[in-house]
């Protein structure tokens, strides 16, 4: 959603009580943020963001046609998502992480799912999440010792294929 060139982040972060695995990205892709929000897919629902791809090869026998499947393939899974960043302008109208300037960060949704959850590892979807969460969020999840950073499941990723990329979460996501 706009608001004066800054757009809202129109995900809550899902992290279900069983959680002991949470992802952690950036923001939105502005096609997300600029639609309605019954017409939402869901986290990194852009068209070509890897992730569900991705998550798919890894989950090979779960459809994850909508947001639903996706939830209930992460509850069973014991994987939350979020985002770091709550609020956002976009300079030169890019989806690039090098192309937002932080208005807000996630501090509250994050702080409170996280208070109370499981989460034993902590994966970022970028250095550049890693480096917002370390530098903003650090302090907060210091007892939580494997933080990571996945393979980007931006197409601009190219250091590894798609299917190297699926080797790489395998080995890091819980096996179901």
């Amino acid at each position: 959603m706009i608001m004066n060139d800054v757009e809202k982040h129109p995900f809550e972060a899902y992290v279900p009580d069983n959680a002991t695995v949470l992802i952690v990205g950036s923001f939105p892709g502005k096609e997300q943020t600029r639609t309605l929000p019954n017409e939402i897919e869901w986290f990194y629902g852009a068209k070509r963001n890897q992730f569900w791809k991705i998550i798919s090869g890894v989950y090979p026998n779960h459809s994850l046609k909508n947001k639903t499947e996706k939830e209930e393939l992460f509850k069973k899974a014991g994987i939350g998502i979020a985002d770091v960043i709550l609020r956002a302008k976009r300079l030169n109208n890019g989806n690039s992480d090098k192309n937002l300037e932080v208005k807000e960060f996630n501090y509250l949704t994050i702080e409170s799912k996280l208070k109370c959850s499981k989460i034993q590892s902590i994966y970022f979807t970028s250095k550049y999440v890693e480096q917002l969460f370390s530098k903003h969020f650090g302090n907060l999840f210091s007892e939580i010792k494997i933080r990571e950073c996945l393979p980007s499941p931006s197409p601009i990723y190219r250091r590894m294929n798609l299917a190297e990329k699926i080797e790489h979460y395998k080995l890091k996501l819980p096996q179901l």
